[in-house]
């Protein structure tokens, strides 16, 4: 006789996506994957029909309150700011006064804007992918090993781990205190790399270079990956020599490019000797020279 496995005895959710963006329907895909059902979402831009098209074949597409209705847990992924506005509207329409499972999935917000699923006993809970997203089918299989920030009352954490481990993530607790912080840590590793790296590609691309992302992709690979294990012990690079001369040669090369691009690279470099000053790369003698050219007062202490 066939083994029943553990997500085969576990009881089936009916999923439903308010907003089938590409976080939405990569999620809604993935528990589908797990063996909920998605049994509706809300979609209103050409670019999320098509979305929710691709990502959830077959699911339909409804107005938000019947998607809620027609839902065990309800995947609230809209804007962040307009997540607070919808769930009040969900109250408003009397769709949580039988008692509903409502997450969301920003990174930046916990229990608050889900007060009113709380307040009727209903289940709230933030689950955050640190996972960037194209609404893409490849995008499911990144989830697996992905850790998500969890914030959950007593109540629904362990509903809310449970969720995640079935998108193939792993659950980590974050006290709702902590969730602006850690959404800035991610934002300035993922969103600024994503700038730095179109600004590089600008400037080979006005030399010529046809394809810079062939250019940039060894080295951009390997700094991650050096820069994950070792941190501020993997730098390199003029500022990290305290190379006056060259650093001031990049500036005076940059000057005619995009107002971003120059701006972008003095500020870096600024807190790149920062973060070398403070590890001793820096000669001594170099220190003063190389803060007066990026405009920087600090000092080592």
């Amino acid at each position: 006789m066939r083994d029943v496995t553990d997500q085969e005895m576990r009881p089936s959710l009916r999923v439903g996506v308010v907003g089938a963006g590409r976080v939405g329907s990569v999620l809604g895909a993935a528990l589908r994957e797990a063996g909920h059902s998605v049994v509706a979402t809300s979609a209103v831009s050409d670019a999320s029909l098509d979305r929710a098209a691709e990502m959830l074949p077959g699911v339909p597409v409804v107005e938000v309150d019947e998607v809620v209705r027609r839902s065990d847990l309800v995947l609230v992924t809209v804007p962040d700011d307009q997540i607070a506005s919808v769930v009040e509207g969900f109250a408003a329409m009397g769709l949580l006064d039988q008692p509903r499972m409502v997450a969301h999935a920003a990174g930046s917000l916990g229990l608050a804007p889900l007060a009113p699923v709380l307040e009727r006993g209903g289940l709230g809970f933030a689950l955050h992918p640190a996972m960037t997203f194209s609404g893409e089918p490849k995008d499911v299989e990144r989830l697996v090993g992905t850790i998500f920030a969890v914030t959950a009352t007593d109540e629904s954490l362990a509903v809310a781990q449970s969720i995640v481990m079935d998108l193939g993530g792993e659950p980590v607790v974050l006290p709702e205190a902590d969730r602006v912080t850690y959404h800035a840590a991610l934002a300035h590793a993922s969103n600024h790399a994503v700038t730095l790296v179109a600004q590089a590609q600008q400037v080979l691309r006005g030399l010529g270079i046809d394809d810079p992302g062939r250019v940039l992709r060894p080295i951009m690979e390997a700094t991650v990956d050096n820069a994950l294990q070792r941190g501020d012990r993997a730098l390199t690079g003029p500022v990290a020599r305290g190379d006056v001369g060259t650093v001031a040669a990049h500036l005076a090369a940059l000057r005619d490019e995009t107002v971003d691009v120059p701006a972008a690279y003095r500020a870096m470099a600024r807190a790149t000797a920062e973060r070398a000053i403070a590890r001793r790369t820096v000669p001594a003698e170099l220190v003063g020279e190389l803060l007066d050219l990026l405009g920087e007062d600090v000092r080592p202490e």
